[in-house]
């Protein structure tokens, strides 16, 4: 019963991306049925697993093979799933936060009548996906979903196809994600020769008996290098802020939800292999740590409400990849969960902004909206105390957490732990900066869109509202599940969770990599964390609010400093420099030298040579019955020469 639950789970996304699928190439259809599957199948899909979260008992696991897959020699593997505690608890987020952002879109798309039925099916379609890629019993299921939500991201970014600059966004997030992917698939061959197996029972049990360390951090490391693309850590972060030129639905799903949590996802799934090898790990949480730093410096001077919460993104992912890579696999998962509600949270409560603003995205014109949405105005204000580090909220508890197992490393703890620490200020400053002058500077934006577009502002529906309070509340309520050892005395309970379910073993990896840190050491930890974070409030609001500044317009000048941040450190314009440049150009030269000089020349010569032939030849078809006769004789002649030519 429960494996037939598990794969009925798994489908009905599907099942709705068929509906609305059909459904989209008519030329009319009944926004309420698009609605209702749409929602319906993702909601549904939550409540079976919910359901199955009682019928399992943790560390047990429930499989469900669909059919035989692949049957070679020395490679078996089969269509099958995997519920335990790890697949639970993303099942839980994919489907739940899923779930909401289903039901958000169906306010926030009401105009899109044309659109609305395709809008729904590739949002299925996601969840499908996303679903076979935590669920995958074997990497190479997990490899589909990968690819799936590879896809459905190309899709949803570039949905407005005909505006180029989404079609360019929508191509720039796939092909900088087969750059990972390409590293992903040789992490995929070099473990199976490794290991015989893509099972992951299989491969755990192979580990467990391995001592080749080198190998290890090799494969490690290529597999890193598809977690680099999906999760957009330095150097393939780029495609994620121009990601926002999808639907703002779609950019919650894709950073709070699905694709960018599939590298946290692969790591905590591939534990056995990234505790065995050190180097590589260790790598990761630099990579992590200075990827957190980055995006974070870049996201002080954004002016659009999207790419500020982008960035963001990307420098939360930092974090959760440095607690992977410092081998705190519950604190980095802990973070997910809670960075899932108030990223989830914030950029919904962005798109209720957007569409109440008429589409106007630029924080520069917006201003004094807490007056007219209040509801929003407090919602927006749980978010960004939570992703702050506000105490009590969740992502204090989750981000204290991180930077604690951090500091606890003994490969340079202490320096990523800085660098964590000064990100944790730099987040607090932007996101409050973001908060004030979205909503508390002195000017009245709704009077000015009133000015100049009379009846354009528009407050949220209650199919907005709804999803953003219950995504306000696991804000406020969702990191109890991790209290800190200070308060509790003992492990907090998600990470003893994630220990038993992951079958770590905590003690012997707190010994190797982390040895434990006194009370007293965790209260100052705790507390600079907190005064960092309430110094970077304070900033934001003696210059937005007591000062009353507003970002520089375009054009104007800015400092050194302060262009180099709004430029975006100018990655975009280095890559386009030292490769799409050259690509292009050595692109031009083959096909000038070698395709069009030496390919097409053989070929056009061979036609020639026919053609040359073919008038040489069709002159003997003169019409004379003398000419033919005469061929005849000389071909007589020929062959007789042939049979008789040797004799003298």
């Amino acid at each position: 019963m429960e494996q037939e639950l598990l794969i009925l789970a798994i489908w009905l996304p599907f099942l709705g991306f068929l509906i609305n699928g059909i459904l989209a190439l008519r030329k009319s259809y009944s926004i309420f049925w698009i609605s209702l599957v749409g929602v319906g199948v993702v909601a549904l899909s939550f409540i079976v697993f919910v359901y199955l979260t009682f019928q399992i008992t943790l560390p047990g696991v429930i499989k469900a093979e669909f059919f035989p897959w692949i049957s070679l020699e020395s490679l078996k593997v089969s269509f099958a799933y995997r519920l335990d505690g790890l697949s639970l608890f993303m099942a839980w987020i994919v489907t739940g936060i899923g779930a909401l952002i289903h039901l958000y879109s169906t306010g926030y798309m009401a105009e899109e009548k044309k659109d609305y039925a395709r809008f729904f099916a590739y949002l299925n379609l996601f969840i499908f996906a996303m679903l076979h890629l935590v669920l995958g019993d074997n990497l190479l299921i997990l490899f589909l979903g990968w690819e799936g939500v590879g896809v459905c991201s190309y899709l949803l970014i570039g949905f407005d196809y005909h505006k180029d600059w989404a079609a360019q966004a929508g191509k720039k997030a796939f092909i900088t994600n087969r750059i990972g992917d390409a590293g992903f698939i040789v992490g995929m061959f070099l473990l199976y020769a490794l290991t015989g197996s893509l099972d992951y029972d299989r491969i755990d049990h192979y580990l467990s008996q391995s001592t080749n360390k080198d190998l290890l951090n090799v494969v490690a490391i290529f597999l890193f290098i598809g977690a680099m693309g999906k999760s957009a850590q330095i150097p393939l972060y780029v495609w994620l802020p121009d990601a926002m030129a999808g639907p703002t639905p779609v950019s919650a799903l894709i950073h709070a939800a699905t694709m960018v949590t599939a590298g946290i996802f692969m790591m905590a799934r591939l534990a056995s292999l990234f505790l065995q090898a050190p180097e590589a790990s260790a790598f990761i949480a630099y990579v992590g740590a200075f990827t957190a730093l980055l995006a974070a410096l870049i996201a002080l001077t954004q002016t659009d409400i999207k790419k500020v919460l982008a960035y963001s993104t990307v420098s939360q992912l930092g974090y959760m990849f440095m607690a992977m890579g410092v081998g705190a696999y519950g604190a980095g998962l802990f973070h997910l969960m809670t960075h899932a509600f108030f990223k989830a949270l914030l950029f919904l409560g962005a798109g209720a902004v957007i569409l109440s603003m008429h589409h106007e995205q630029d924080i520069r014109h917006m201003g004094g909206l807490s007056r007219h949405l209040k509801l929003l105005a407090v919602l927006f204000w749980v978010a960004t105390l939570a992703i702050a580090g506000i105490p009590g909220l969740s992502g204090f508890f989750s981000k204290d957490l991180i930077l604690e197992e951090v500091y606890r490393f003994r490969f340079h703890g202490k320096f990523l732990f800085g660098i964590g620490l000064f990100t944790a200020f730099l987040t607090s400053f932007y996101m409050f900066r973001l908060l004030f002058l979205t909503f508390y500077t002195r000017q009245d934006a709704v009077a000015n869109l009133e000015q100049h577009h009379p009846g354009s502002f528009h407050p949220p529906g209650w199919t907005i509202y709804a999803p953003l309070v219950v995504l306000g509340v696991l804000s406020l309520v969702g990191g109890y599940v991790g209290l800190p050892k200070l308060i509790t005395h003992t492990t907090p309970a998600i990470v003893a969770y994630f220990d038993r379910v992951l079958s770590l073993a905590p003690s012997q990896l707190a010994h190797e990599w982390r040895p434990e840190v006194s009370h007293s050491e965790e209260a100052v930890l705790l507390g600079l964390s907190v005064v960092f974070a309430i110094a970077g409030f304070l900033l934001a609001y003696f210059l937005y609010q007591k000062k009353n500044l507003i970002p520089i317009p375009d054009g104007a000048y800015r400092t050194p400093l302060v262009r180099l941040s709004y430029g975006k450190f100018y990655v975009d314009e280095i890559y386009e420099a030292i490769l799409l440049k050259p690509i292009q150009k050595l692109a031009f030269w083959t096909n000038r030298a070698l395709d069009m000089g030496f390919v097409d020349r053989i070929v056009d010569g061979v036609g020639e040579l026919a053609l040359a032939l073919s008038q040489v030849i069709r002159r003997l078809q003169s019409g004379f019955v003398g000419d033919y006769a005469f061929y005849m004789v000389v071909g007589l002649l020929f062959f007789a020469l042939l049979l008789y030519g040797g004799i003298s």
